[in-house]
């Protein structure tokens, strides 16, 4: 086990150097000019020299990827072009709404997939309520769903706000409120997912002999279904979560956007319409080793779940 773990963390290494290069290249090359941008088409050549020269833009994409690589090492990810504040100040009040959004959102998508879809006796309702929440999950788009949400719950009802955060320091129950609705349109993809390999899964491993063998001897129906067939239904599922985590980081930019969620998503959106290349490499870093070490952590779930699994 520890001798995969190192094997996987080393693979990490060259996979975080490439994802970044490819980065920083279709930032810096296909987006155009960062000065031109910054001081618009009637800039005269002389200005944009002086602005090359004191950014680095003159330099090549090799040279001023090593440099920006050995900065961000360092924790320094430049300037804003737009706000001229400290981009990893920007970036970090932002990080922590991201994350329990996106955690909260994959736990509910997971939980409801698997617990829903285990639960005996009741085969026929819940078949029918998943199927319909797995089509709308799978066919809509998040913004789409979104919107629908506030327009129902919020609107129409007066239920839950429409939109915008409350941190969880100024008031519990507000933070929840605000929650809700993004939560539930981000994991909306997810729980359709998870719903369609599970339950190819779980028809796979109920026909198995060991749970043959279990109600041979007379365990409960709820007992066989949570306790044996759940755990070894459960793995592929851990595997997509794994592969889904960068869908996930886009769902979670057009959320944060459409409920003015703090996060760096509506950060992201934010550095591209202003055309801040500090912040949008910053926040693409973070995304992608972000999502790397997530696959890795999925990976090492997948082996704790079901202690039969086995890495040489």
């Amino acid at each position: 086990m520890l001798n995969y773990i190192i094997r996987r963390s080393l693979l990490i290494i060259p996979n975080v150097i490439l994802l970044t290069a490819l980065l920083f290249w279709s930032v810096t090359a296909l987006l155009g000019s960062p000065a031109a941008m910054m001081l618009g088409e009637d800039a005269s050549p002389q200005a944009l020299a002086e602005l090359n020269s004191v950014y680095g833009f003159d330099r090549s994409v090799f040279e001023q990827y090593l440099s920006w690589v050995w900065s961000a090492l360092q924790g320094d990810f430049g300037r804003s072009f737009a706000t001229q504040e400290r981009v990893i100040e920007a970036i970090l009040p932002r990080i922590p709404a991201s994350i329990e959004l996106a955690g909260l959102a994959i736990l509910l998508a997971m939980f409801g997939a698997t617990v829903l879809n285990s639960i005996p006796h009741a085969k026929g309702v819940l078949t029918t309520f998943n199927t319909v929440l797995s089509v709308i999950g799978i066919t809509v788009p998040n913004f789409m769903l979104g919107i629908s949400l506030i327009y129902v719950f919020s609107v129409t009802l007066g239920w839950l706000p429409t939109s915008g955060w409350v941190y969880w320091s100024v008031d519990p129950i507000k933070h929840i409120m605000h929650l809700i609705l993004p939560v539930v349109t981000l994991s909306a993809f997810y729980f359709g997912s998870f719903t369609l390999v599970y339950r190819a899964e779980y028809k796979v491993i109920y026909r198995q002999l060991f749970v043959k063998v279990a109600r041979a001897k007379g365990l409960s129906e709820s007992r066989i279904s949570f306790k044996h067939i759940l755990p070894n239904s459960i793995l592929p599922v851990i595997t997509y979560i794994g592969l889904s985590l960068g869908q996930l980081t886009g769902g979670a930019v057009v959320t944060e956007t459409v409920f003015s969620v703090p996060g760096i998503g509506r950060l992201f959106v934010q550095s591209i319409s202003s055309h801040d290349f500090p912040v949008m490499l910053a926040i693409g870093m973070i995304i992608i080793v972000g999502v790397i070490f997530m696959n890795l952590l999925a990976d090492i779930l997948y082996t704790v779940v079901n202690p039969q699994i086995r890495l040489e």
